[in-house]
């Protein structure tokens, strides 16, 4: 089966010449394979199209996909968006009484799938579907009765959207007066302490954090009663601790209820979920859903990029995470040093004692939300001015904020060649241009950027500067598993290449534990005081860390990945008696 797709935002019929249909065998042969339609944009017959490949070259703008499948997958078909649009294969299927979770790359159809389960969508399997062509396609598989019980209303959904920015523009009024609406199982008091949300209860819902909204539209899905929920990335804006908690909180809502999750975080949905379907594909082209696997295997099998029984190899190599050897950048020479930093503002004070930071090292930063992590690395990047202390800090500084705004008319190419002209530069295009697969995003307009897409133009922005010191806030945020390992596996290989140094903030522990040297743990009390020592190696600043957030790791045998101990299972106990909280 050939599949031909279209991206139909990257395709510039008005700037181009026509290139896909000026070279195709079969149009300069007398077939109709391509021919241009509304807009000036081309339609590509996949009946036609012989899977040579040279529109897919010939594009200027990297528009065209030309994909072979297996014929099989052709009575899979979901939906599909259009004449050569996006199409994804295969649902998963919601277990009762368990947690089903779902990974893969952006751009698969992993939010598309929940919003068809939940009923939101309707799928089309290529063409038009009514509710009797749905049931006549799932005739005789689990899924008929589920969507019979669907469209009869039998079964009742809760749909947790993945962007909760947009929640201040559809719900107005205070954050209790919307958890008052939406709690009909009668436990608003137990899960506002669940997820901590007590301090924003009176706060109105267009004045809280990005960290508050996730967790007050968490808490809105929880309170309903439902039969079946859906949650898309529930662990965004949120500090470890905070994922902990709503994995907690979802996981025993699993216990009684159908629960599906999409997430990026390999520690939440592997603490919280029971079975794991992994998506591959080739992101805004095709997605398919693998068969469903236990947590464990489901991740592994997906970290090895190779599902075994479905004879699939979906990446070149596997992701492996070396238990790396303490660093020996701190025994080096000295890059910033600090003493006694002090800053208050708007009732929030923070206190970070002294410490050094060398060169060509990678400093991790963790702890809770709202403790003056960005703070503390805004200072060092002359964004803040300390209130007393001392910073010697006579260094080039590069600095990626933690929320990104794209700003002006300009694509993704001239953004970077206004910081210099070394973006163009063959070094790096291979260090950091092609890693971050940000080529073909180059004559994007930033405006029209995902969120993913954003992020990583801003993390090559602050590569591309010449600095003594990179401070990354929140680099992983909005990526997806495959392009949070690639970044981390980039950072690291650009330090310690160039001999420079990196100062990271982020709350992804798998990430974290990838591309540390050392960690500086901020604690306190949330908003109102924040507290640091300076740098401290990696274990015992991860023992340090995890203690204070209560939970324990261990390393997969298989992988090398950081897993979380279920809470009270041997494991944990024992751990946590020993003290040694980071994997032993």
């Amino acid at each position: 089966m050939r599949i031909a797709v279209l991206d139909r935002d990257k395709c510039q019929p008005i700037t181009c010449s026509l290139e896909c249909l000026k070279f195709c065998p079969g149009v300069r042969m007398g077939d109709e394979t391509i021919v241009i339609e509304g807009r000036g944009k081309p339609r590509i017959s996949e009946e036609l199209c012989t899977g040579c490949g040279i529109c897919v070259h010939r594009c200027p703008f990297d528009a065209i996909s030309i994909i072979n499948l297996a014929d099989e997958l052709s009575v899979d078909l979901i939906h599909q968006y259009g004449e050569n649009g996006f199409r994804f294969y295969r649902l998963p299927y919601p277990q009762e009484k368990s947690v089903v979770g779902i990974i893969g790359q952006n751009g698969l159809g992993k939010s598309s799938i929940l919003k068809i389960l939940s009923g939101e969508m309707k799928p089309n399997f290529g063409g038009g579907a009514d509710h009797d062509a749905v049931l006549e396609h799932f005739s005789g598989t689990q899924f008929y009765d589920y969507f019979t019980q669907l469209f009869d209303g039998n079964l009742r959904a809760v749909y947790k959207p993945q962007y909760v920015d947009a929640l201040p523009k559809v719900v107005k009024g205070s954050v209790r007066s919307l958890l008052e609406k939406a709690d009909e199982s009668g436990r608003l008091s137990e899960v506002v302490g669940e997820l901590q949300l007590g301090v924003a209860l009176d706060r109105n819902v267009s004045d809280i954090s990005g960290g508050e909204l996730q967790r007050t539209a968490i808490a809105a899905a929880l309170l309903r009663d439902a039969d079946i929920y859906f949650f898309d990335e529930p662990s965004s804006y949120l500090d470890v601790s905070q994922r902990l908690n709503v994995a907690k909180a979802i996981r025993r809502l699993g216990a009684e209820k159908r629960v599906v999750v999409v997430e990026h975080d390999l520690v939440t949905l592997d603490y919280l979920a029971d079975y794991i379907h992994g998506m591959y594909g080739k992101p805004g082209a095709y997605g398919v859903v693998s068969h469903p696997r236990t947590v464990r295997q489901g991740i592994n099998a997906y970290l090895s990029g190779f599902y075994k029984e479905e004879n699939i190899r979906f990446r070149k190599e596997a992701i492996k995470f070396e238990v790396r050897p303490p660093s020996h950048a701190w025994e080096g020479e000295g890059l910033v040093s600090f003493k006694e930093v002090k800053k208050a503002y708007n009732g929030f004070d923070l206190e970070v004692e002294g410490g050094e930071v060398r060169r060509g090292e990678i400093i991790g930063v963790l702890g809770p939300n709202a403790t003056g992590k960005t703070t503390f690395v805004k200072i060092l990047a002359g964004v803040e001015k300390l209130d007393s202390g001392e910073i010697d800090l006579e260094i080039n500084v590069s600095y990626k904020p933690q929320y990104i705004k794209p700003e002006g008319d300009l694509t993704v190419r001239t953004a970077l060649a206004s910081v210099g002209p070394g973006f163009a530069s063959e070094e790096f295009l291979n260090e950091v241009i092609r890693p971050m697969g940000i080529e073909p995003l180059l004559d994007s307009m930033l405006a029209d950027l995902s969120g993913g897409e954003l992020q990583r133009a801003a993390i090559a922005t602050a590569l591309l500067r010449d600095a003594d010191i990179y401070l990354f806030d929140e680099p992983s945020a909005y990526l997806d598993i495959e392009q949070r390992i690639a970044v981390a596996k980039l950072l690291r290989r650009f330090m310690e290449n160039k001999r420079k140094t990196a100062m990271i903030v982020d709350h992804d522990i798998l990430f974290m534990d990838y591309v540390s040297d050392r960690l500086m743990v901020f604690g306190g009390t949330p908003g109102y005081h924040g507290f640091s020592e300076g740098p401290t190696d990696l274990r015992t600043g991860m023992n340090k860390f995890l203690k204070d957030v209560v939970i324990t790791f261990r390393r997969d045998p298989e992988t090398g990945r950081p897993r979380a101990n279920k809470p009270d299972s041997q494991k944990d106990k024992v751990q946590k008696k020993s003290g040694e909280y980071y994997y032993t």
